[in-house]
């Protein structure tokens, strides 16, 4: 074992081994290895202890990364574990699905003057795995308990987030959830091959042993409305994320074959749970045996190609109008999904669906990358005269997602919402246009990554706490 940082002159960067392309096509395992402790501790010490911590500077949860490294390289795991929680409820969850490449790592010091980056992700993993395995991961303690609740609307990652924190402040926290298990996205929408479900389960677990109370199948707007939830509770956090796909207008959008990235990621899920999916059984949400093109280039197009792969497919093509240099989803994914056999179709969009009651081809012309827009980013303009054709039985749209219509949904015509229909707050409160009714996540931030979700859950639960105190005080007062 290493006794000293800043070994990267000395110790080459490595990742965790992978299991091959055609073991990890035959089933929805976790395609990396463990790091062994000895792997692990090497790793860490590879760490410059910057001045400047550029890789906690870019992570959304401003994780002490540069203290853990040393305590791991130290053989201080329990330590390195407690530094890592501190700031990130999930750290078990984000070492495994967080894009590190654009965030701590893409960051390193090291990475920018072409040493390689510290595998941070890789250690984060280790570290809590670690933890698991040796009892230190607790439920919420709190030191006392308080006689305000607060409800949260949703189980996602920023729901669980919040329930974390508040629980531990001592509030009495209910989650509620219209899906019939704990977790959201991070069991619905993310395949098993990226997060386990049983990762995702003993953390839900250990928030039910902690005390936090989830009712689940309970759908706010239809089982109990928002004024509902301000009578029972001090506060109301909305934390229901964007699951609305955005759509593409074009000739055979409505054949069949054609479906949705979330409804084929939950059916798949929903199966690997033990479900009884009719439309997977049915073939309509089986790729198995299909020529499947899905359209998109982010992580959830990286999900659909690789599920698509493992379920047998006989052809998976990810068709995408920029090119890989502006590709949003993960690097790493990208690499994973051509190593498992998809084929990408970079500056490709499509114009039409063929076929007569099914999908049998997807229409589509190549794309020039013009100049940047106000994002930074080439705006795609379609080249004249290039169209093909690509055979496909199977189209899958993963374009993204967008907000429901809450107030509507909630028959809450005061929630205000932004132009993009996320729910307005205010940007230091967290604090809907409803009195006690605050937001956190996708539903307020738009559609991003679960690390910014966490981080929205954490911060809402301190102004919550913010709330109900002042509020508390001012009673008091009146009295």
């Amino acid at each position: 074992m290493s006794d000293k940082m800043q070994q990267f002159t000395t110790v080459r960067h490595a990742m965790p081994d992978k299991r091959t392309s055609a073991e990890r096509r035959r089933d929805f395992n976790e395609i990396y290895q463990d790091f062994s402790v000895e792997t692990a501790t090497e790793q860490a010490s590879r760490c410059e202890q910057c001045g400047i911590p550029y890789c906690q500077i870019h992570c959304p949860l401003q994780n002490n990364i540069p203290d853990w490294l040393r305590l791991a390289t130290e053989g201080r795991l329990e330590e390195a574990y407690e530094t890592s929680q501190a700031t990130n409820t999930f750290p078990e969850i984000c070492g495994r699905i967080c894009p590190q490449d654009r965030l701590c790592e893409g960051s390193c010091v090291l990475e920018q003057s072409r040493h390689t980056t510290v595998t941070i992700g890789a250690i984060e993993k280790h570290i809590t795995d670690t933890a698991w395995e040796n009892g230190w991961v607790k439920p919420p303690q709190p030191v006392t308990e308080k006689t305000a609740s607060v409800g949260i609307i949703g189980s996602g990652p920023a729901g669980l987030a919040a329930a974390d924190q508040l629980r531990r402040l001592g509030y009495q926290t209910h989650v509620y959830e219209r899906q019939d298990r704990i977790g959201g996205l991070l069991i619905y929408g993310i395949p098993n091959f990226k997060l386990d479900k049983d990762i995702v389960a003993r953390r839900t677990e250990l928030l039910q042993q902690g005390g936090v109370h989830f009712h689940l199948s309970f759908e706010v707007g239809v089982d109990a409305s928002i004024e509902d939830l301000q009578k029972r509770h001090d506060a109301v956090l909305i934390a229901t994320g964007v699951y609305q796909p955005r759509t593409i207008t074009m000739p055979g959008c409505t054949l069949a074959g054609t479906h949705m990235a979330m409804d084929y990621l939950v059916a798949s899920n929903k199966v690997g749970l033990g479900d009884d999916v009719a439309d997977y059984h049915s073939g309509a949400l089986n790729a198995n045996g299909k020529k499947v093109v899905v359209v998109g280039g982010g992580d959830t197009a990286m999900d659909c190609v690789r599920t698509a792969i493992r379920q047998g497919a006989k052809t998976v093509k990810c068709l995408y109008r920029r090119n890989r240099a502006n590709m949003p989803g993960s690097v790493r994914e990208v690499a994973n999904a051509e190593e498992e056999g998809v084929e990408f179709i970079w500056q490709a969009a499509p114009v039409a669906l063929i076929g007569d009651d099914h999908v049998q081809q997807i229409r589509a012309h190549k794309i020039h990358l013009g100049i940047a827009d106000a994002s930074g980013r080439q705006t795609p303009k379609p080249v004249p005269d290039s169209h093909f054709t690509i055979d496909a039985d199977m189209v899958i749209m993963a374009l993204g997602f967008e907000p429901e219509d809450l107030p509507e949904k909630f028959d809450q015509p005061e929630l205000a919402t932004t132009d993009w229909s996320t729910l307005k707050i205010d940007a230091a409160t967290y604090q809907t246009s409803l009195p006690g009714v605050f937001a956190a996540g996708d539903i307020s931030r738009g559609a991003s990554l679960v690390v910014w979700a966490i981080h929205d859950g954490r911060e809402a639960a301190a102004r919550i706490d913010d709330y109900i105190t002042r509020t508390s005080l001012q009673m008091a007062e009146a009295s």
